[in-house]
């Protein structure tokens, strides 16, 4: 079975330090879109770091002009920063442009067994598939919470799905965004992946492949590109997650503070995109569910990562260990690429609400399974609500 996702932990997390820094420093993909030296000089001096941070870049050895101009591609083992308290992702402008997002087709997945249940752990039948069907184009008016997830890691670009979420602590402003713990980080042998960005309605009129490549940026990311600038995901994730099997599923989730890349309209993520879900952090039972509904971007085959797609169906029960929560399960078919999307259900309140999100998967890709929200989550969750708070 091949996860759609890593794990990460929840209630021991240590605040994550993120830098928000304009920069034009291009990438080797896109060498011939650089800005010129002059544009690239003023980015430079408009550039302000407040003295902490410039003081943690430095603890590890980070030069913010090296990294911009591509020393975040060194993934020696010293340099791939690990612990919760060590994300950096400062802004380079235009690096994921129209071009870049739709080369990056690699999903994070994790190959695990077809029969990934523990031994004595509540595990129903596995479920019937279902075949995942297309979302109605454009996405920003059917599925406007939705979109799509770009990071760079050793292996190069990769992709994931999210979720637009609501914020508590910044009513009907949030910049908040769900995925999965492994969309950020990459487990137990590696650390934080760079260069992590969100584009809403990702490819909003549902174009092809080919057609993709001459459509206007406008059309491909309609609300723009949003940097993460803080990110948190579950210690069981960064302490126990994998490339291969299901370790760390059950706590396979992860919060995203998110911010324009060129500066916006001064407008929220929510304000832009028009909508926002709450997450549902006492979660139902399957019992008391008739349907839940997941929603990604699946990239490995037989899908191309370029359309958004769903799956409705009553979940079931997997366990993974018999120690950890058990999780939802669904039947589906997309693939990885999907990990990270959205598992929307009624709310305790009647209202559609996020209740879970894409996790891992077979090899077959007959079924998806997401983690069930509980305390964990909810103190990944509230630690980036309330260090925004207000803001």
């Amino acid at each position: 079975m091949r996860p759609i996702r890593p794990t990460m932990a929840a209630a021991s997390i240590a605040a994550v330090l993120a830098l928000a820094a304009t920069a034009c420093g291009p990438s080797e993909e896109n060498a011939g879109d650089s800005p010129s030296a002059s544009a690239a000089q003023e980015a430079k001096d408009r550039l302000t770091i407040p003295d902490e941070l410039k003081d943690r870049l430095k603890e590890h050895g980070i030069d913010v002009d090296k990294w911009r101009n591509g020393e975040w591609r060194n993934w020696d083992k010293d340099a791939w920063l690990r612990e919760a308290q060590d994300f950096v992702n400062p802004i380079i402008e235009d690096l994921w442009d129209p071009d870049r997002m739709r080369e990056a087709e690699t999903p994070p997945e994790r190959p695990v067994d077809e029969d990934i249940s523990g031994d004595d752990g509540v595990t129903d039948p596995t479920p019937a598939p279902v075949e995942a069907q297309t979302v109605r184009a454009p996405y920003r008016t059917s599925a406007p919470e939705a979109g799509k997830v770009f990071f760079d890691g050793p292996e190069g670009s990769m992709v994931c799905s999210a979720t637009v979420v609501k914020d508590p602590a910044n009513p009907g402003k949030s910049n908040l965004v769900w995925t999965a713990g492994h969309c950020v980080h990459a487990g137990k042998k590696g650390g934080w992946y760079r260069n992590i960005a969100f584009v809403p309605s990702y490819n909003d009129s549902a174009r092809s492949t080919a057609d993709l490549q001459n459509a206007p940026k406008a059309e491909v990311a309609p609300h723009g590109v949003w940097w993460g600038d803080w990110v948190k995901t579950s210690e069981q994730w960064i302490g126990e997650g994998g490339k291969t099997g299901g370790q760390g599923a059950p706590y396979d989730f992860a919060v995203i503070h998110v911010t324009p890349e060129k500066g916006g309209t001064g407008k929220s993520l929510e304000e832009t995109v028009g909508s926002a879900l709450p997450v549902e952090f006492d979660a139902p039972s399957v019992s008391e569910m008739a349907r839940v509904t997941a929603t990604g971007y699946p990239a490995a085959a037989p899908f191309d990562g370029e359309r958004m797609f769903q799956c409705p169906d009553r979940p079931g029960r997997l366990s993974v260990k018999t120690d950890e929560p058990t999780m939802y399960r669904i039947g589906c078919t997309m693939t990885g690429g999907s990990s990270g999307g959205g598992w929307v259900a009624e709310g305790r309140d009647g209202k559609p609400a996020l209740i879970s999100n894409t996790s891992i998967g077979p090899v077959s890709a007959g079924w998806l399974a997401g983690p069930r929200l509980g305390g964990e989550a909810k103190a990944v969750f509230e630690s980036v609500s309330e260090k925004y708070a207000g803001r």
